[in-house]
This record gives C-alpha cells, structure tokens and sequence, in this order.
C-alpha cells in the first residue's frame, strides 16, 4: 500500500476519463452525492442495453416463424391484423415465408432452442462474471461486456442482409452473446453496492431496477419499429446501441469511492460500520454496502463459502423457478399474443411487441412495490413469496379471459407483469446486496459480486429451461405451458417457507417485546 502522499496521484490517475473532464470543467472535485446521481445513471441505462439487446429475439421470433403453430391453436378464424392488410403484405419475409430454418413444422422448437443456448450460457458465464467481478475493474469488466454484446447481437443480425441460413450460424453467435451478456448484472449491482449503504435499499433498488422493464420496453418498441425494414435492423440497431454505452460505462463510470477519492458524506459517516454501532451479532445487513474502512478484508470470498452464506440457497433456488416464469414471458410473450385471437382477431407481430410492453410497465410497478414493502416490513422473504402465490391466479385469469378483449388483455397483463417481476427484482437486486454483506462475512467487502452471481446464475438456469420447454409445450398447448408457470410461481413461493416462517415468528417476537430492534435485525440478516 502506497504511502499518503501516494494516494492522490493514484487516485486521480484511477478516475475514469469523464469524470476528469467534468472535474477539468467545474474546476473542482465532484461530490460524494455528484458521483452517486452518476453511478445510478450510468449503470441504469447501461443494464437497461442490456435487457434492449434480449429482448429483440422474443420480438423476431415472429417474423423468422411467422405461423409454423398455427396447428396448435384451436380457433376456426384465419389470421387477420389490427394493422392494414394491404401494408401487411408488403412485408412478405415477415408474414409470408419467414426465415429458414425457422419456418420450417420445427421453427417453434429450434427457436426455444436457441433460447435456452443464450442462457445456458449465460446462467455458467454469471458464476465466473461474479468471480472476476471481485477481483477486476468492474468498469473495465462492464465495457468489454458491453461492446461484446453490441458486437454478437448486429452479427444475429447482419445474416439477414448475407442470407444466412445455416441454424448454427445464430446458435454460435447466440451463445457467444449469451457469455457476454453475464458479465452486466454482477458488475452493475456491484458497483452500485459499492456507493449505497443499506438505508432505503429496497425502496432505491426497486426504482432502479426498472432498467429491467425499461430496457424490455425499449427493446419490444424499436425491435417492432425497425421490423418492416427488415429484421435485420431490429438486431442491428440495438447492438450499435449497447456497444455505444459501454463506451459511456468506460469513460464515465466510477467503480467504488476510493477509486476516485470520493469522501463519503454524512449521512455514510453516520452508518453503524462508521460510528461502531450495530458491530454485534445479528447487526450486520445495517452496515453499508463495501465500506471504505482501511481494516476490512481483501480477500474474495470463494465459491463455496458463498454458497455457504446463511439465505444464499433459498433465495438463490427460488429465483430458479421466479425466472423461468419471468423469461418465458420475455421471450414468448410478443409470440404468444400474435398467435392468440383476442376478440376472433390476430394481431401483426409489430402490434403484438408493442402490447407485450404493458407486461413490463407492470413490472416496473411491482419492482417498486416489492421493494418499499421489504423495506417497510423489513421482511424480504414475505415480500417475495406473497408476490409469487399472487402471480399464481393472476397467470391462470390472464389465460383464462385474456382473449375477451384487448383492454382485458392489457389489464391482465400489466397485472401479472406486477407479480412476476415483483419478487424477480427484489431478490436480484435488495436481497443480494444484503446476503453479500451479510454478518457472517465479518466485513469482507469482496462478497458482492460473488453473491449476486450465484444467485442470478442460478435463477438464469431456470431462466433457460422456461424458454426451451415453452418451445415444446407451446406446440401442443398453451394452457400447459400457463399450468407450468403457475406450478413454478407455486414452488418459488414454498422454497422461502423457512425464511417466512423465521421472519413471521421474529415479527411476532418484536410485537411482543420492547427490545423489537435486535428482533428485526434478525430477520433482517435472513438468518435460519
């Protein structure tokens, strides 16, 4: 370690270009609070490309398999469209042949299984991301990830223009972009954990984990925009776009405080790992995220010893099943409207993109709500098994009577992007950021990344199964793939009874008791 003279040549020499520039400009050092607003938006937008990118294949789908389940669908009227017919027709490569290989009686099931190659792959990069996550510059990390990504997504799409037809020309590059892919989550919560104490954490992760919906709206709008220039665009345009704000993550984004200097305000100062309180048993989670103390550990925390965290494993199981309802509707919902009569009519799969939006405003609100809630009750695990029963009747009403209308539709749909979403966002982002500073850790500040990992990871092999299945299923029943969900919705919830269980009897305890404080921090820690 340098000797303090040392420190501000290396600390300056660490900042990231743009924030030098913005410093050159102001003639004065940023703020603690400057550095945060830019951390926040930076990695808002930089994850929000992220999901952009993602959400275009789910959005193709339709115009690569145009109508190869039409077999499975058991109404009598032919395919009509919202949109003008004879502007449809013009679009001959989307609504007429499609795309081969996908247009072929298997296009269903070979694009479930480019699906589940992406996140296959993505699922095994998320646990070596996390491990290089706590041992690199995470924003040298997130840009290479970035422009990786924005580099494979325009490769998907360039074979439009070079007539590709060859199945696995997208499933290399599928795959190659999944790898790329896994290096965003870990990296951004990181970075963010790295500059946000645990006060509001639920309630601010919440709000900003609506990059999420964002991005899956952003997506859903421009994949559909660009369509009836040839779906070419609709991979291009939003690679050029990630590839683009990587550039931004790199020269604007600052990894952690001590790498720019940045001297934490108040209201950090003041936390239990500042001022020495709450440094007992069961205090833990109240300590800020990575602190900035001299004394605390350097050492990464391995992967077993991960694992090993008090909470990891049922959070982490239950995302499992939380994420293969959520990415069954990410990558299935655009395709699903458009091969579904709603009021005896089939809607253009530009229409159908646009719609499958509604699901994501939903889940912007639910990400919120979830984490307010959390945060109020000081109760994760309640939160996020009660969201999951409730998805449960909002996916069987949305199967049920979604066709009635499209207003229905839309209401249901917004209902049940609010539940699926809710406890998705809550564990990937509040419930992470405390399990990777949990009290076990003894202040080890290079868990988070690590944490996070292994429970996303997790989550996104089950992410990969729900896509995949659907491809199958969906050929022979749409009901059963909606039976599949609410049968996952179900075992997500019952994989967080014994947390439940722990946070109920603590709040009981707390009722009880004058002492509540020490009840709550228990709960808090998630510790059964």
């Amino acid at each position: 370690m340098g000797s303090p003279s040392e420190l501000p040549a290396e600390r300056s020499h660490s900042k990231p270009l743009g924030i030098r520039f913005l410093e050159y400009i102001k003639k004065a050092k940023l703020s603690y609070k400057t550095h945060q607003v830019i951390v926040l938006i930076v990695t808002f937008f930089a994850y929000t490309s992220y999901h952009a990118t993602r959400k275009t294949t789910s959005v193709v789908k339709s115009a690569l398999d145009p109508q190869s389940s039409d077999v499975s669908l058991k109404f009598p009227w032919r395919i009509t469209y919202l949109t003008a017919p004879a502007e449809s027709k013009r679009l001959s490569w989307v609504l007429g042949d499609g795309w081969a290989p996908f247009n072929g009686s298997d296009g269903t099931a070979l694009l479930g299984e480019l699906d589940v190659a992406f996140l296959a792959v993505y699922a095994l990069g998320m646990y070596f991301s996390g491990h290089l996550g706590d041992r690199l510059n995470l924003r040298f990390l997130l840009t290479v990830g970035m422009v990786g990504t924005g580099l494979f997504t325009s490769l998907f799409g360039v074979a439009y223009w070079a007539k590709v037809h060859s199945f696995y020309y997208f499933l290399v590059v599928q795959m190659i972009a999944g790898l790329f892919q896994s290096t965003g989550w870990p990296s951004v919560v990181a970075v963010v954990g790295n500059w946000f104490g645990k006060k509001r954490r639920g309630l601010i992760m919440g709000i900003w984990n609506a990059h999420t919906s964002v991005g899956n709206i952003a997506g859903s709008l421009i994949a559909s925009a660009l369509l009836s220039y040839g779906w070419g665009w609709s991979f291009v345009v939003p690679g050029l776009l990630i590839a683009f704000i990587g550039m931004v993550v790199f020269l604007f984004l600052p990894v952690s405080p001590e790498s720019v200097g940045a001297d934490r305000e108040e209201d950090e100062v003041g936390s239990p790992r500042k001022n020495g309180e709450g440094q007992g048993e069961g205090e833990g989670v109240r300590e800020p995220l990575l602190g900035s103390d001299i004394e605390l550990k350097e050492e990464a925390v391995g992967f077993i010893e991960a694992w090993k965290i008090p909470g990891v494993a049922p959070f982490a199981f239950c995302l499992f099943f939380a994420k293969l309802v959520a990415y069954t509707f990410l990558y299935w919902l655009p395709y699903y409207i458009s091969h579904t009569a709603i009021e005896g009519k089939y809607l253009s799969s530009e229409t159908a993109g646009d719609l499958s939006t509604f699901f994501d405003v939903g889940g912007v609100l639910g990400g919120i709500l979830a984490g307010h809630i959390s945060d109020s009750l000081d109760a994760r695990a309640i939160t996020a098994a009660t969201f999951t029963y409730c998805a449960i009747p909002a996916l069987y009403v949305y199967r049920s009577y979604g066709h009635i209308s499209l207003a229905m539709n839309i209401a249901l749909m917004f209902i049940c992007g609010l539940f699926v979403n809710g406890p998705y966002a809550l564990i990937t982002t509040a419930v992470s950021a405390d399990l990777g500073t949990h009290s076990s850790l003894q202040g080890n500040s290079k868990a988070l990344a690590t944490v996070t990992a292994i429970i996303d990871g997790t989550g996104s092999v089950g992410a990969a199964i729900g896509p995949l299945l659907t491809g199958y299923i969906s050929a022979k029943s749409w009901s059963a793939v909606f039976t599949m969900l609410m049968g996952a919705a179900l075992v997500a919830g019952l994989l967080l009874t014994r947390l439940v269980v722990a946070e109920v009897a603590a709040r009981i305890s707390e009722s009880r008791s004058e002492g509540g404080p020490q009840s709550g921090s228990q709960a808090g820690e998630l510790d059964v």
